[in-house]
């Protein structure tokens, strides 16, 4: 590839970070702890409106006694985890919205012809809704416990040397249908890890919670994902993720439904494990660089929610930080330009894997495995830009990186430049530079 031809690549490169300007993209984006959490489904216009149930009062009751105990939860919890309670009320929302907009007209009397199950579902969920929002306490310091969020449960005990049994039940799979009972029962134990976690391979899973004790069994070269959890202040963090490095993380063959959903943020229910609530200091909050009580968009929510993302953004941060001074004035304008493009990118991602409303198909699916993967390769590969600057470069060749794609330069021995890229990829980073 000879110079000219390089140097319009380049060009063309630049052209393509310059970042678009704010439309709807801001809704679609915006933090789901700003949005009402009240949840209002049984009035004129609203979801269940024609429910059985709704009309003669037994659905509204049950309405305003989640509504109540959602909101003496929040008079307890400290600023972070009400804005996570307040995503995980407005989830449950979209999970009754969901079923009711894909699962067809709902009739408004009690005839024989109405499958009785399909008639109490929306009863049953605010039912358990109302049993894990009654059941949700100040977390104590440790891990041992029962804790829930909307989708699923997990009870951690202590298994001795510092390791914990996880027994982890789903209670609904939000998928492109409905809110469905697609439960999905997984058992893993982990242990303490460098990186400060208790990281495990999943043993066991079952789409019968009482089957989740055999053993797993997949396809040859098929590993199981592993799992890691860790807590972040009054939550507890869980992150499912596929140590073999492979892009997806799915179950679903295997006859367990809703992997993708695991990872979230899990709150105390009850008293703790191992003789009841423990006393002491609370559990440690790892903050970013910005205040988790005031977060306004969902990517902020998830960052604020993991330790690991929180300690990505302090490092990321504190890079551009010290690079900054030592560019000059051309070339701290362009990277200003790119870090928009970036920092736009990367409010994108999270949101994404929740509502992909690009594949036409389906809606409020909450891939949050996938969302909380993506931003944390956004995350990495960001910081190996900013760390790995080199603005004492002279000439074409080495490594060229912008915040959507990379670019490697060689020199033959004829002095010819060729250049390879593509789109930015945390993983082809690692084997070249440490991030």
């Amino acid at each position: 590839m000879v110079r000219d031809s390089l140097f319009k690549v380049f060009v063309i490169g630049i052209l393509t970070l310059i970042p678009l300007s704010a439309d709807a993209d801001d809704a679609f984006r915006r933090a789901k702890s700003l949005e009402p959490t009240p949840l209002r489904l049984c009035g004129v216009d609203e979801p269940l409106e024609q429910l059985p149930g709704c009309k003669n009062g037994a659905i509204n009751d049950l309405v305003r006694r989640a509504d109540g105990a959602f909101q003496k939860v929040l008079a307890t919890a400290g600023p972070t985890a009400t804005v996570l309670l307040k995503r995980d009320q407005v989830w449950f929302r979209e999970l009754i919205e969901n079923s009711v907009h894909f699962g067809g007209d709902i009739p408004d009397d009690d005839s024989d012809a109405v499958d009785t199950q399909e008639r109490n579902v929306f009863a049953e969920m605010l039912r358990e809704r109302i049993a894990t929002l009654e059941g949700i306490r100040v977390a104590p310091p440790g891990m041992p416990g029962r804790w829930e969020n909307v989708f699923a449960t997990i009870d951690v005990a202590a298994a001795g040397g510092g390791a914990y049994r996880l027994v982890l039940t789903r209670r609904f799979n939000h998928d492109s249908r409905r809110a469905k009972r697609a439960a999905c029962a997984v058992i893993a134990m982990v242990r303490p890890d460098p990186s400060g976690w208790l990281v495990g391979k999943i043993e066991s899973y079952a789409s019968n919670p009482a089957e989740a004790s055999n053993p797993a069994t997949t396809p040859e070269n098929t590993p199981l994902p592993s799992v890691k959890i860790r807590r972040q202040g009054e939550t507890l963090r869980v992150v499912a993720f596929d140590a073999s490095g492979n892009d997806e993380l799915d179950l679903d063959a295997l006859g367990c439904s809703g992997v993708d959903q695991m990872t979230g943020s899990y709150f105390a229910v009850g008293a703790a494990g191992n003789g009841g609530q423990s006393r002491g200091r609370g559990s440690a909050f790892l903050a970013p660089s910005f205040d988790c009580s005031r977060v306004a968009t969902a990517v902020e929510e998830e960052i604020c929610a993991d330790p690991e993302l929180a300690e990505n953004d302090v490092r990321l941060n504190r890079a551009w930080a010290r690079l900054l001074p030592r560019l000059d004035e051309a070339t701290r304008r362009a990277l200003t330009v790119d870090q928009r493009g970036y920092v736009g990118s990367q409010a994108d991602q999270y949101p994404e894997f929740l509502h992909p409303a690009w594949e036409k198909r389906l809606s409020h699916v909450h891939h949050t495995t996938y969302g909380r993967d993506k931003v944390n390769r956004l995350q990495r590969e960001r910081i190996a830009v900013l760390e790995g600057f080199d603005e004492k470069r002279r000439g074409f060749a080495g490594l060229w990186m912008a915040h959507s794609a990379i670019l490697e330069v060689t020199v033959t021995p004829d002095g010819t430049l060729q250049g390879q890229g593509g789109e930015m990829d945390a993983r082809r980073l690692e084997s070249r530079m440490r991030i």
